[in-house]
């Protein structure tokens, strides 16, 4: 009780009035109580939905085509810590877009040094858009709670399976035949580069040309067969493996 006389504002005369709120613990520890029944289960089911909802989204869309075990296990984290932190801010009433600056600038140091695919991106997004949404909507009915993810899940359903929505893999070739190169003989090199890659090519692209050693670099667009990867498409110097 002395320890509790010591916090500011606070007043034993109402404590003993009106007594501790329900589920809460009549223990404290320097005016903080050990234990709050309501917001330990309030906290733990909603943990429990948000997690479900982004393993869902992760694991049955993204991972699926992509089977990237490395984002795989980034973006699940960020939906874990995301979520904590945009909960325990709301108890400590810290302002949310001090939070969000906080995400950016961990993003920036982070992944500048690797190009994201547009995909990663979005995926990264819609995790991050979840877990505030979960984390922050306290004073939101669970029945509005359960319909907004699950129109966000829907909706990655609809685009992931819209035939023409489907993202091509692509690589880039450093190609040899520079006579093919020219305008006009545009069938006959993609029909050389099927015959020498066995890939049947959707669309390609002609970038830099070096006459001095007849060679180009060619970038091409091709249809995965499921549960392949395309991971280093687009890398062509060693280092940057």
């Amino acid at each position: 009780m002395k320890l509790l006389q010591a916090v500011p504002g606070f007043d034993p005369d109402i404590a003993r009035e009106f007594g501790t709120a329900p589920g809460v613990s009549d223990v404290n520890f320097l005016g903080v109580p050990l234990f709050d029944s309501t917001s330990f289960w309030t906290l733990l089911f909603r943990f429990v939905f948000n997690f479900l909802v982004c393993w869902i989204i992760i694991r049955c869309f993204y991972y699926k085509k992509s089977q990237r075990r490395d984002y795989y296990f980034t973006f699940m984290m960020f939906a874990v810590v995301i979520f904590l932190i945009i909960t325990l801010m709301d108890n400590m009433k810290m302002n949310v877009a001090y939070a969000l600056g906080l995400f950016a600038i961990f993003g920036m140091i982070r992944y500048r040094t690797e190009t994201l695919r547009i995909r990663e991106m979005t995926y990264l997004f819609v995790v991050m858009g979840v877990s505030i949404i979960n984390g922050q909507a306290l004073t939101t009915s669970y029945v509005e709670l359960f319909v907004t993810n699950a129109l966000v899940i829907l909706a990655i359903w609809a685009f992931e399976g819209n035939r023409h929505a489907k993202q091509m893999a692509e690589k880039v070739i450093l190609y040899d035949k520079i006579d093919l190169v020219k305008a006009g003989r545009e069938s006959e090199l993609q029909a050389d580069l099927e015959e020498r890659t066995g890939i049947k090519i959707e669309k390609m692209e002609i970038g830099h040309i070096d006459y001095l050693r007849d060679v180009a670099f060619i970038k091409i667009w091709y249809k995965q067969a499921p549960g392949e990867s395309n991971t280093i498409g687009t890398i062509t110097k060693l280092k940057d493996f």
